[in-house]
């Protein structure tokens, strides 16, 4: 065989990429092929089409010419030296386009086993030939912007850090990395606001279940009479409105992680079917009278007592320490100490790119103000209070009027510090104290929570709602 190869030689790269070009503009292909005529017609085509090209006849050569530092790879699968697949593994991840004369199923097959991104049958026609070049180099480019995304927010949220070095988030991220790469139950505990669906994330993300779904549900947030449903389905007709049947969330969630938030307010009912899907792996839908199997990793999370509802008999005991098989405890923002300030750094980057802002800062009295504060709704309290900092101040610069936090001087006096009551007892603390002057959507905010779940809460601890002075129910 005559050596017609000739090497690589980049075209001079342009000032800038613009994202809307062509697929071909930029993109390297390396032909393999021992037929000097037929390289050299696909070599020619490409060329029109804005490809950059390299050729070589045998497996050596391609080697010679560095295959992973292509686009693409299209290689003939019957080569002088060795079969055309095996330029997979050179390649390193470049898509490797397999094309022969002797086609078959099982050349096919096996191509496709041994790592080739396509197959292509010699004769063909050019058109078919660029179409499938087009289609393999969008899948990598795709690729390619997925892993990068991927690296980006594996740099922003490293799961060892999650924003803050005071010593409790030291201790959360030391659980975290122990019990992220097993399958054990954790229950997850913290005030409103803390950070509870993060840390799940953060188990799920770094875990052998990283791959699957991560299935989030906030059981407060459904009906008691729909809970079962939602949680393991339903067969059409089981109740009224069930039309059709339906897959539970715990289905959804096959081979990934079922993050079941607020489980306090899980009914009794559902509780008794939760401990048995916990232990036997198994489900059954409402109206069925056959179970199935699912491969699912549970993380539950509450801000509520479970322990003080277990005694008051508001919660299966058994159900408790099911779900604790690992407990993490997150600290409330007023006990993170140096920790506000990089959370204030790292969310007025992201905030100010949000509202469209651009760069942000406080002032250093702003800044005092957020360390006064006793942030009763947490870090999410923190988020929404920079949010309505961001979008009324001038010119970048967020000063203390701007946050809408009350002076410690403007604060009426407290019976009781925060550190010495329970979640529940601040909470009415908190609500009987404001609601004379505030309305439900600013004791929503400065709490931290929805109003729906502030009307729960209401209703569950029998707190009855008082509209602000001069205004109306009906206004608010």
């Amino acid at each position: 065989m005559t050596d017609t190869s000739r090497p690589y030689r980049p075209a001079p790269a342009a000032a800038s990429e613009s994202a809307q070009e062509p697929v071909g503009a930029r993109s390297r292909i390396l032909v393999v092929e021992d037929e000097p005529l037929i390289r050299g017609q696909i070599v020619k085509r490409l060329a029109r089409e804005g490809y950059r090209t390299a050729e070589a006849g045998s497996i050596a050569q391609a080697l010679g010419l560095g295959p992973s530092g292509f686009d693409l790879v299209i290689a003939d699968l019957r080569l002088p030296d060795a079969p055309g697949v095996e330029l997979v593994e050179p390649a390193d991840g470049v898509p490797v386009l397999i094309a022969t004369s002797y086609a078959s199923i099982a050349s096919a097959v096996e191509c496709i086993k041994r790592g080739a991104a396509d197959y292509i049958a010699k004769p063909f026609e050019f058109e078919a030939l660029l179409l499938t070049v087009r289609r393999l180099l969008q899948q990598a480019r795709l690729l390619r912007c997925n892993r990068a995304m991927a690296e980006d927010l594996k740099r922003d949220w490293p799961i060892e850090g999650i924003i803050g070095h005071s010593p409790p988030m030291r201790a959360v991220a030391r659980s975290v990395g122990r019990v992220a790469g097993t399958d054990a139950t954790v229950l997850i505990l913290g005030e409103s606001g803390t950070g509870k669906e993060l840390i799940a994330r953060a188990l799920h993300a770094s875990g052998r279940r990283a791959a699957g779904p991560f299935v989030p549900v906030n059981c407060a947030a459904i009906p008691e009479p729909l809970i079962e449903a939602e949680l393991f389905g339903h067969e059409r007709g089981a109740f009224t409105g069930a039309t059709q049947s339906k897959p539970g969330l715990f289905k959804a969630a096959h081979g990934g992680t079922l993050f079941l938030d607020e489980i306090g307010e899980l009914a009794p009912l559902a509780q008794a079917r939760l401990l048995r899907a916990l232990q036997d792996g198994e489900v059954r839908a409402v109206g069925s009278a056959s179970p199935y199997r699912v491969d699912v990793r549970v993380l539950a999370a509450t801000h509520c007592d479970l322990a003080r509802m277990v005694a008051e008999g508001a919660f299966r005991e058994d159900l408790y320490y099911r779900l604790r098989v690992i407990e993490i405890r997150l600290p409330p923002l007023r006990e993170r100490g140096e920790d506000l300030d990089l959370l204030v750094d790292r969310m007025l980057q992201q905030i100010g790119a949000r509202v469209g802002r651009g760069p942000l800062a406080v002032t250093a009295a702003a800044r005092a103000h957020l360390r006064q504060h006793t942030w009763p709704g947490n870090v999410r309290e923190l988020i929404n209070c920079l949010e309505r900092g961001a979008i009324l101040c001038d010119g970048g610069t967020i000063e203390a009027e701007h946050l809408g936090l009350q002076t410690p001087a403007q604060a009426p006096a407290r019976a009781q510090a925060p550190g010495e009551l329970n979640l529940d007892d601040y909470f009415r603390d908190f609500v009987l104290r404001h609601q004379k002057h505030l309305t439900e959507s600013e004791l929503a905010r400065r709490l931290g929570i929805s109003r729906k779940s502030l009307w729960q809460r209401r209703q569950r601890m029998g707190i009855p709602r008082r509209p602000p002075p001069g205004s109306e129910q009906a206004a608010d």
